[in-house]
């Protein structure tokens, strides 16, 4: 039977599991993506590279900055400068690299959604596929919405998550063979709130083209988040050619990623939830705010809880 298992691999599951390993304590993290980070990840296609999530991190308290330390010391993160003494943290050689450095030695399985959810006596029960996984204590660290679903609406602690609001984002990733002087622009009146030239990062491929993202306001990704990517795409390619000032000509690649659940606009308010057996725990960027950090801190909080508890071994 596992220890801890843990129901997602982003942020706050691998600082949750990396706490754990610190105290001794084994864990399993499950993620049905094909890579560990969540929404911190970077896209790879056609030798071009994309940041099309987390464009890049802060570091506010102790806590996270000690943990990116160690990061920064191995060159996985590094500062973005982005002109008039303005820095930013990055994943090196993409955002994908800092949840790479912090999955290191953790036991992570890929590729493997946890489709059901159930205790019976004294352990739980994950459906995954055709097969079943005990476990003896259980972290959730899904969107708010999801981890919800997978509770189901009669759980005690589902109705918690009701005032919690997610707000999704559209992204293009955009290849444009034209210049210009500036690596930033935010406007979040307009319908592409965030545009970064995300080639100006360091340890970014160079090539003939400029690596551009850009990320649609809430009112915009609402409206059209249930369209496919390609007419996602169609309908933002003419808005970053006219804030780039070029024509669709000097565009050679552009594609468009749906993000469901990925603005927190209305916080739970506390660190985590956790059931009053100690044996169940929910934890994520929307228990704190809409900040890497948050993630990170909330999956901490919910590791030094679980090992409060006698329970656990």
């Amino acid at each position: 039977m596992i220890p801890v298992a843990i129901i997602g691999a982003g942020m706050a599951g691998l600082a949750c599991a990396r706490r754990l390993r610190e105290a001794g304590v084994a864990s399993v993290l499950f993620d049905k993506g094909r890579a560990v980070g969540g929404r911190v990840a970077t896209r790879r296609v056609e030798g071009l590279q994309f940041d099309h999530g987390a464009q890049y991190v802060t570091a506010r308290s102790h806590s996270f900055a000690d943990a990116l330390a160690p990061l920064q010391a191995s060159g996985a993160v590094g500062n973005w400068e982005q002109g008039s003494g303005q820095s930013r943290l990055v994943g090196i050689p993409g955002m994908s690299a800092l949840p790479r450095a912090l999955a290191d030695g953790l036991d992570v399985r890929l590729n493997t959604e946890v489709t059901g959810l159930s205790f019976l006596g004294d352990r739980w029960r994950l459906e995954i596929g055709d097969r079943v996984e005990e476990a003896e204590r259980v972290i959730m660290t899904l969107p708010a919405p999801q981890a919800q679903a997978l509770l189901g609406s009669d759980h005690p602690l589902a109705s918690a998550l009701n005032d919690v609001r997610l707000a999704p984002c559209l992204t293009l990733m955009a290849a444009v063979r034209a210049t210009r002087p500036f690596t930033v622009l935010e406007d979040p009146d307009h319908p592409l709130a965030w545009l970064a030239r995300d080639s100006s990062k360091p340890g970014r491929p160079r090539g003939e083209s400029a690596c551009w993202v850009a990320q649609a306001g809430p009112g915009f990704s609402r409206e059209h988040l249930e369209k496919d990517p390609q007419s996602i795409a169609r309908l933002m390619l003419p808005l970053l050619c006219e804030r780039l000032g070029v024509s669709a000509d000097e565009v050679s690649y552009a594609v468009a990623h749906r993000w469901r659940y990925a603005r927190v606009t209305v916080a739970l308010g506390r660190d985590f939830l956790c059931s009053e057996d100690a044996t169940l725990y929910l934890g994520g960027d929307w228990c704190l705010g809409a900040r890497v950090e948050a993630a990170w801190a909330s999956g901490q909080a919910v590791a030094e809880d679980l090992l409060s508890h006698p329970r656990v071994k």
